[in-house]
């Protein structure tokens, strides 16, 4: 018997022992499933909790989901990064209520259909919610599915993603998908470890895992190399007066799109230094900053100063300390300078 066949039973009995408890896990209805899939993706369990309980808060249906404003919405995503996926979640959860008569649909097709929703993400709704034999594959399942058959094959490449999906579509137990698919992610997450430090000793598998049996569990997965991110070096402009601090909304489409922002530059431009009719000799340097995202590093140099209130530029705002934490989401990306700008406006 091939490995993956032999998985099910010993799979199944030990996420009945050792399954974490979640809040979507609990009460897995599909909106409540599709938020949390969405929130995890690239994110850690523990750093979702917290967002999920404060979104199902503002939002407890799809229909208030359409209805949130795209601020509130993106304050509630701050901080959780990749915020194309809120966008997507709200242009999905109107596609709900629009052409689905605000039911969620309820086949992988269906589910498919949705903004931001892939492959993964409808396997993983379609058999946790709605108990359809389909499974949810995702870079935890690709981690224990080629250690378990000790697999050389790229895991980035699309072919073997396909490939392992149509194994596990032979395997999966029709009575219980979504426990299966569960039980595999919470295998990879908490077991099957990456960076080849997989906890062997614990895993259901291990007896007919090849890797492990074959003391190869380093060897698996295998990864193609990544192009190296190109590096941007970027002044950062904390602009204060009377009223706030200085943001500018970033442009509608592209890298943090739509968000808050403290007005900056590449190095070199220079084009911004003389705003308010300061001279570049009037900013006080104050701290530095790194930043990255999957392809690029922001690598930024912080200046500030006080002005008058003047006219601002289109696209930008004067924020208060209330405003700050109220209204405007400011990405991870500006974390670095979080304590000089709430020392400012009388945080501290």
């Amino acid at each position: 018997m091939q490995p993956l066949e032999q998985l099910p039973i010993p799979l199944l009995l030990w996420y009945r022992e050792h399954a974490r408890v979640l809040p979507w896990r609990q009460d897995p209805t599909p909106y409540r499933v599709w938020v949390s899939e969405i929130m995890l993706q690239q994110t850690r369990v523990a750093a979702v909790l917290d967002y999920y309980r404060r979104f199902l808060q503002a939002a407890p249906t799809v229909q208030d989901l359409a209805a949130l404003p795209e601020d509130a919405l993106m304050k509630l995503w701050q901080g959780l990064g990749y915020y194309s996926r809120a966008r997507n979640l709200q242009k999905a959860a109107r596609q709900i209520v629009d052409d689905w008569g605000g039911v969620f649909p309820n086949t992988y097709e269906g589910i498919r259909s949705l903004a931001g929703v892939g492959d993964y993400t409808a396997g993983a709704i379609a058999s946790i919610a709605f108990g359809i034999p389909v499974p949810a594959v995702d870079g935890n399942v690709l981690r224990v599915v080629t250690r378990l058959t000790a697999d050389p094959s790229d895991i980035l490449a699309a072919a073997t993603k396909k490939r392992i999906t149509a194994a596990l579509q032979q395997v999966i137990p029709t009575a219980q998908p979504g426990q299966f698919n569960q039980a595999m992610m919470e295998l990879g997450a908490t077991v099957c470890l990456p960076n080849g430090a997989p906890l062997c000793e614990k895993c259901p598998a291990a007896d007919f895992c090849q890797a492990f049996q074959q003391g190869r569990t380093g060897e698996f997965p295998v990864k193609a190399p990544k192009k190296p991110r190109r590096i941007e070096k970027r002044r950062v402009y904390l602009i204060f007066s009377d009223q706030g601090v200085a943001l500018r909304r970033r442009p509608a489409r592209g890298l943090l799109a739509g968000l808050w922002e403290y007005p900056n530059e590449l190095e070199g431009e220079d084009s911004m230094s003389g705003l308010f009719g300061l001279t570049p000799d009037a900013w006080k340097k104050v701290t530095t900053g790194k930043h990255i995202f999957s392809h690029i590093e922001w690598h930024m140099t912080a200046y500030t100063a006080q002005v008058e209130p003047d006219a601002l530029p289109e696209g930008w705002v004067w924020a208060d300390r209330g405003a700050l934490e109220r209204d405007y989401a400011v990405p991870n990306a500006f974390s670095a300078f979080s304590d000089a700008v709430a020392q400012r406006l009388g945080y501290f």
